[in-house]
């Protein structure tokens, strides 16, 4: 029986699996309304920070990781369920505290797991478990409170400093690292916040994780490997461009260093990012298959 009959009587409110689709469709619809002023705010954060511009990929991911299930969305069996109910309570409660504390982390959190809550509530456990990694996803699209940039990117630049200057020392570059400034014979470069890797991290775990569902989707395990790894290799990569930036101002002077070289450096980087995770991945699928193969002999 639906949880919903104890109240509606002995058919849903909308006993069709359209109507409860529509009805579902219909509060998100309502819900997203309601958090246009937040939602307008992210999308303006997206466009005026680098850092986070692939927030504009998130939804159409999203709904493509959605349409994957379509056929066993046609299958599940819709039966509401009042847990939702709970979702859209701790949804609201984020809610109230962004507005309360000017926090607008929570706020915008808040919009994807108010949505969660409509899914549980009107389409139920089945249907809410196949969109689960879906509705997760979206969490990607919101941009790090910046308290927590504060509190992690410095120990974060101090490592980027000082793996940079290990690997300029490496090639015969005279350079004495200070905190977070890299002191070289044609003068001082500072480790800026975006050098820490902290600031790429969203960006580099949703790639992760796209890369982990398109091409591991047969090993949880590896899926979380992957995606845990963008975390060190986000670091090293930006360490990486450090030392890059700090050998041409070494060789051709601070001017070349910057401008247009330094954001081509970040087309660079980013990309080592991704051969990276493609070299990873492709090292885990031998070790485990190698592991399958002497464990079948």
């Amino acid at each position: 029986m639906n949880r919903f009959s104890a109240y509606f009587g002995d058919e849903p409110f909308l006993p069709s699996r359209r109507g409860l689709t529509w009805q579902t469709v219909a509060a998100i619809a309502l819900l997203t309304i309601t958090y246009i002023p937040i939602l307008g705010s992210m999308i303006q954060h997206w466009r005026i920070v680098p850092d986070y511009s692939h927030g504009f990929l998130i939804v159409p991911l999203a709904l493509v990781f959605a349409y994957e299930k379509k056929f066993h969305l046609k299958a599940a069996r819709i039966e509401g369920s009042w847990w939702g109910v709970g979702l859209l309570a701790i949804g609201l409660g984020l809610l109230a505290l962004g507005q309360l504390g000017s926090l607008l982390s929570p706020l915008r959190a808040g919009y994807v797991l108010s949505l969660m809550g409509f899914v549980l509530l009107f389409l139920g456990p089945e249907v809410f478990r196949l969109l689960l990694f879906p509705m997760c996803f979206l969490l990607l699209m919101v941009p790090l409170p910046q308290s927590l940039v504060n509190v992690v990117a410095f120990p974060l630049q101090l490592i980027a400093a000082k793996w940079a200057v290990s690997a300029l020392q490496m090639i015969g570059v005279p350079v004495l690292l200070e905190g977070n400034i890299i002191h070289l014979a044609s003068g001082d470069l500072f480790v800026a916040e975006a050098c820490s890797g902290l600031r790429s991290l969203m960006a580099l775990m949703t790639l992760g994780v796209v890369f982990a569902h398109f091409f591991r989707r047969e090993s949880l395990v590896q899926q979380l490997i992957l995606i845990a790894s963008t975390v060190p290799i986000a670091i090293l990569v930006n360490a990486l461009r450090v030392a890059v930036t700090g050998f041409l101002a070494h060789q051709y002077g601070h001017q070349t260093a910057g401008g247009f070289i330094h954001d081509f450096q970040g087309l660079i980087t980013f990309s080592l990012a991704f051969l990276l995770l493609l070299f990873e991945s492709r090292l885990l699928s031998r070790l485990l298959d190698s592991r399958a193969l002497s464990g079948n002999y």
